[in-house]
């Protein structure tokens, strides 16, 4: 039984990710999760300087899964590079670094920090607000999405991931740009935004107002969209999107992702990436799939 799969010119050993902002940089997890175990370990988003995030409260509960508005707070490129990467490095599993910026010029200092690090993808995070740009997301515009991609690419050593906001009319347009653009692959969905206000202080739950929603409510959105970026692109896609079960994370292989991440369930249950893997073996045995790849946008 194969359970292996290339993203962008990389082997995982299967294709289970964790998802960024979710697993911190793997310490938190290691006592829980054999990290050897997993294809990839995503990042928290890493910047050029260290981010103090938003004001809190910055965590809300909501119907099917949560609310956060932690505003990428990282402790920079420095220590990532001095104290997180090895760490990640003790163990048998790809690294994924993600990337989060105010400006291109932030992007690509990062980008340039990590060429001769340990590192086997970068996932670039085009979700955070574009503050030279007005404060529209690079992700929302397809120029600036696109102008970024090949701002990166042209000094990236690693293959570039490009993560794709769901807060757009067209997402296949945008996966349709980086791709233009140079991206090696794309990653979806980030959150969706959203809000909630405490009827007994009549007030914002978040201090920022609105946050982005994850959990199982978003997982049919995040299904639909990468089936709809799998018939638009031809570069590979990294699925997410409120994965709590093997079920979940074959539900979007089957919609053209070819690997999967996991964020929100990892605060439910810290063991579920592991348990996951395993579940995908099981479905595989029963199903009698040799080979994953079988599985990948199977059903048109």
């Amino acid at each position: 039984m194969n359970t292996s799969v290339k993203l962008a010119g990389v082997t995982l050993k299967n294709p289970i990710l964790t998802a960024s902002g979710t697993f911190g940089s793997g310490q938190e997890y290691a006592q829980f999760v054999d990290l050897n175990k997993l294809g990839g370990v995503v990042t928290k988003g890493v910047a050029n300087v260290p981010w103090e995030g938003n004001p809190t409260p910055r965590v809300a509960e909501v119907y099917g899964g949560m609310l956060n508005a932690i505003g990428l707070q990282n402790p920079g490129i420095d220590v990532f590079v001095e104290r997180d990467l090895p760490f990640l490095a003790k163990y048998d599993t790809k690294i994924v670094v993600n990337v989060c910026g105010r400006s291109e010029a932030d992007y690509v200092e990062v980008v340039e920090r990590l060429a001769d690090q340990p590192v086997d993808l970068l996932e670039i995070n085009i979700s955070c607000p574009n503050v030279k740009e007005g404060g529209i997301a690079f992700g929302q515009d397809a120029k600036a999405a696109a102008a970024i991609t090949k701002a990166v690419k042209a000094v990236a050593k690693q293959p570039v991931v490009m993560k794709l906001s769901p807060n757009v009319t067209d997402i296949a347009y945008m996966a349709q740009a980086v791709e233009a653009a140079g991206a090696d692959a794309v990653s979806l969905i980030n959150t969706l935004t959203g809000m909630k206000i405490d009827v007994n202080k009549r007030q914002f739950a978040l201090a920022n107002k609105t946050g982005g929603l994850s959990g199982p409510a978003v997982h049919p959105i995040a299904v639909r969209m990468v089936y709809q970026v799998a018939q638009a692109v031809s570069i590979p896609i990294i699925g997410m999107g409120g994965v709590m079960s093997a079920e979940d994370a074959i539900e979007l292989m089957l919609a053209g992702a070819t690997a999967v991440s996991v964020g929100t369930a990892n605060f439910t249950n810290p063991h579920i990436t592991e348990e996951i893997v395993e579940g995908i073996k099981e479905y595989m045995a029963e199903q009698d799939v040799d080979d994953i790849t079988e599985l990948i946008g199977a059903v048109k």
